[in-house]
């Protein structure tokens, strides 16, 4: 398909002052870094920069700590901004969630509009017209109504299924596929879906900020690749190179008892496998393509479904997974530092031990230290206490990892949050599994002789009876893993020591996935 006459190049007068709010979240991670290719000045809002101290983009943004629920803040962080990024949606649920997304959204409006903002992008969910959508498919149409009908013009691509590396629906898909060779499933697997690559996506935002018109409207994004949801799975699996699924659809929609399952077999916890399947309780398909005659289409046109996912392999299987969507959780308060400890009621696990490898190479096995890379100690016991905290909604162990080597601060591991990194030297991850009180996990490392000291330590701040009677439940585990635990990091640095450095380049993927 030829591109359209609004084709345009990153020239000085394309050049845009942004605001991206959801710089955290798995899109705004990825945008920010092409908005900065592309010649913009990008500003960021963000209610906890800790959670990107570690990006590589970070000092060349301009991080405001600001929330969205502050009008005057808001207000003040929009001064001078030409394209505001609205890139935030919320996977609660409960009373008053629609009434406190669209009130957001309507103060983030009155907001640019004070500021003299001239456009607002955001992306919402593509959906059919004249049914009865899911709470959450409802609430994001609403918020692309409150930008559409406010003072400032406003860009809504509405995408579907989308497709990249370390996405929550690519993940689903995958899990899926890859649990039962034959699948029962609910109705909504032969609906219709046209899904999206992450780069596609990543095109098209990167495209409204330099786009001269005026415009206001919404516009139908997708791969115009459309298959029933059944053979996105099937897609996968071949891609994937495992036999095809037999999926067979029963005539019952069952969204509740779907996103309990997908919740069971899948990285994705409850609070947000409902959400997803009740997004697909339609089909999802684009209505136009008037998108083609505003944006030039991605170099190469647009993404197959099938080429998306080989895309999205390739970066899980070369380590450049950039952002994910278990990355993009929730605040949590941080661990109470020791001298702070006094008045608190803390259960403490400490184990030290004396390793005749490196600092440098215990550090190596210490950041690797979860996902495929395991837990050293026990596995079966690991395996358990995570399908135990799936069946209680939490995190389980299937969220694994970004990157098989590296962390950063704010980043997932298994059922942890990454609290805090000093490379080199300590590790704390805070559980995020379901538990009577806060759980957190250090590992460290220092040089001691020859060798070096491996320290590990297990805190738990337990919440009131039922967290007490918890630690004193799984304090006999405790006993037969942590000790192997710390030998185990210690017998694979010494391996690791011992091993000939390694020779062949990581190499660069070209694309985005």
């Amino acid at each position: 398909m030829q591109p359209s006459e609004a084709t345009h190049s990153n020239t000085p007068q394309d050049t845009r002052t942004v605001l991206v709010t959801g710089a955290t979240g798995y899109i705004g991670g990825r945008l920010v870094p092409r908005l900065l290719e592309a010649g913009h000045r990008v500003k960021v809002l963000v209610r906890t920069p800790q959670k990107i101290a570690d990006v590589p983009w970070h000092d060349r943004v301009e991080i405001i700590e600001n929330s969205l629920s502050d009008a005057d803040g808001l207000t003040e962080a929009l001064a001078g901004v030409d394209v505001l990024y609205y890139l935030v949606h919320s996977m609660a649920s409960g009373s008053g969630f629609e009434a406190k997304e669209e009130a957001m959204a309507r103060l983030v409006a009155e907001a640019a509009a004070k500021a003299g903002v001239d456009r607002i992008v955001y992306l919402g969910g593509l959906h059919p017209d004249n049914e009865e959508l899911s709470v959450h498919m409802r609430s994001r149409e609403t918020v692309g109504k409150v930008f559409l009908d406010s003072p400032v013009d406003a860009i809504v691509f509405q995408a579907g299924v989308v497709i990249g590396s370390g996405s929550a629906s690519f993940e689903m898909i995958r899990h899926l596929a890859e649990t039962l060779p034959v699948m029962p499933a609910p109705s909504w697997v032969g609906n219709r879906v046209e899904a999206i690559a992450v780069r596609d996506v990543l095109h098209y935002l990167v495209a409204a900020a330099a786009l001269p018109e005026k415009v206001n409207r919404s516009f139908d994004i997708g791969s115009r690749d459309v298959l029933k949801y059944k053979e996105m799975m099937n897609e996968y699996a071949v891609e994937r190179g495992l036999p095809r699924r037999l999926v067979i659809a029963l005539p019952v929609p069952a969204p509740k008892l779907a996103g309990l399952w997908v919740a069971l077999v899948t990285p994705i916890p409850l609070s947000m496998s409902l959400p997803l399947v009740q997004s697909l309780q339609h089909d999802a398909v684009s209505r136009e393509h008037d998108v083609d005659r505003y944006f030039p289409q991605p170099d190469g046109g647009l993404t197959p479904y099938r080429r998306a996912v080989a895309l999205a392999l390739g970066k899980e299987r070369d380590g450049q997974v950039e952002t994910t969507w278990a990355n993009a959780g929730i605040d949590a308060d941080p661990l109470p530092s020791d001298p702070d400890w006094a008045g608190y009621k803390v259960f403490l696990d400490e184990r030290t031990f004396h390793s005749e490898a490196k600092p440098e190479h215990v550090w190596t096995i210490i950041e690797g230290i979860g996902g495929k890379n395991g837990w050293y100690s026990l596995p079966l016991a690991w395996r358990v206490r995570g399908w135990l905290d799936k069946l209680q909604g939490g995190a389980g162990l299937l969220r694994g990892r970004r990157h098989p080597k590296t962390l950063n601060a704010g980043e997932v591991v298994d059922w942890w949050r990454v609290e805090a990194i000093d490379r080199g030297h300590l590790l704390r991850l805070r559980a995020e599994m379901r538990a009577p009180g806060g759980a957190w996990l250090e590992l460290a490392v220092e040089p001691e002789g020859s060798g070096s000291l491996y320290k590990q330590r297990a805190i738990f701040f337990p919440r009131g009876l039922a967290g007490r009677l918890y630690w004193l439940g799984v304090y006999p585990f405790h006993g037969l893993i942590f000790p192997s635990m710390a030998r185990n990091i210690s017998a694979a640095a010494i391996t690791l020591q011992e091993s000939p450095p390694e020779t062949a380049g990581s190499g660069v993927a070209s694309e985005t996935p």
